[in-house]
């Protein structure tokens, strides 16, 4: 219609039009929120009415119907930042040498997330979530299984490995789960400390990031006591005693 009227068909066509930024919108909300709840209050103690209520969403079912059930909420929280930090780990991946030292490999299974936490600014919230639903037993494996899915972690692993052909699988195992493990605990106490505002940080990130790339190469270069190795024919073998 001419004259510069609204048809109701216009104003159908733009709702229908304007209804998926609404609900990526919402989404948005629900994830800070949940985000945010599950870090400061642990999975458990966090019901989807209270994501709700904090992401300001009247309807008690609102969580449910963007995200389904809890596992498929805490992989849209996680994957809200793994692209961020696989560019980030891509990068210093591509700037290796066949002859980069040990130190230079750790570094890309490190750097990456106290870095994109760092560009985040102000709070953020991210650590202690993954810390949080790393250790729920009902969710820990959904957890696990997306960092294990990582092809940059894959990467960076192998690379390592490669520095240290006589680790046995068994123990290669064990450090690539305590490093994982390290990165994500010590990224989350920082995390807790920076809210009292006790350093900038960009300087309180890179000092972690510091920290943490001189525990993991000693961790990764210490000996292997016999009796922690799960492989008994390698404690029997010559050498069997320890890594150089």
């Amino acid at each position: 219609m001419s004259g510069g009227f609204v048809t109701v068909d216009g104003r159908a066509e733009d709702a229908r039009q304007s209804a998926p930024d609404r609900g990526a919108a919402t989404r948005d909300l629900i994830l800070d929120a949940a985000e945010r709840l599950f870090a400061e209050r642990g999975l458990l103690a966090t019901s989807n009415r209270q994501i709700g209520e904090a992401a300001g969403q009247g309807n008690n079912s609102v969580v449910g119907y963007h995200f389904g059930g809890r596992s498929e909420l805490v992989l849209a929280v996680l994957r809200r930042h793994t692209a961020a930090v696989e560019r980030l780990r891509g990068g210093l991946l591509a700037e290796l040498r066949p002859e980069s030292p040990l130190r230079d490999r750790v570094e890309c299974m490190v750097r990456p997330l106290p870095a994109h936490l760092a560009t985040l600014g102000g709070r953020t919230w991210h650590a202690r979530f993954l810390a949080q639903a790393g250790t729920e037993p009902s969710l820990r494996e959904v957890v696990r299984a997306d960092a294990e899915a990582s092809p940059t972690v894959g990467q960076a692993l192998d690379g390592m490995v490669r520095l240290l052909p006589a680790l046995p699988p068994g123990v290669r195992a064990d450090r690539a789960e305590m490093s994982r493990q390290l990165v994500v605990h010590m990224c989350a106490e920082r995390e807790r400390s920076l809210h009292d505002g006790n350093a900038p940080a960009r300087q309180a990130w890179e000092s972690t990031t510091a920290g943490l790339i001189d525990a993991l190469v000693g961790l990764w270069l210490a000996p292997v006591t016999p009796t922690a190795c799960p492989d008994p024919a390698w404690r029997n073998t010559p050498g069997g005693s320890g890594v150089k």
